[in-house]
């Protein structure tokens, strides 16, 4: 299974544009963000749990460019294993990330729209 990508066409030019307003790009990066906390909330609610030690790793960070989700630290490195399996060792992956994001996909987008109208009202 894949990971789920959103592709916007003329993202470069995008983030040039906003390079030339005031706080645009940091709007962006809160866009990013705001999206990401969306995934990963959901994310973490399908995570599988024993101890809760891996709901509680699922994070959110924006960039310039992306917004991200991570899990795991190094405290709990079996993220990764649970989430994509681990076929040597009979695990099954869970794709709780994946699914996660792509269950509250509606939410997210909908950050993006909001956003990125705003940012081109700016230009």
């Amino acid at each position: 299974m894949a990971g789920l990508k959103v592709r916007l066409d003329g993202g470069r030019q995008l983030r040039a544009g906003l390079a030339e307003i005031e706080g645009g790009i940091n709007d962006l990066k809160a866009a990013h963000r705001e999206a990401a906390d969306i995934a990963a909330n959901a994310s973490a609610a399908l995570a599988p749990s024993v101890s809760g030690n891996l709901r509680r790793t699922i994070r959110a960070a924006g960039t310039k460019t992306a917004g991200v989700i991570r899990a795991g630290t190094k405290r709990v490195p079996y993220a990764g294993p649970i989430h994509w399996g681990w076929q040597r060792r009979n695990i099954t992956g869970a794709f709780f990330l994946s699914d996660g994001a792509r269950n509250s996909e509606g939410r997210w987008i909908r950050v993006y729209e909001d956003h990125l109208e705003k940012l081109v009202n700016k230009l």
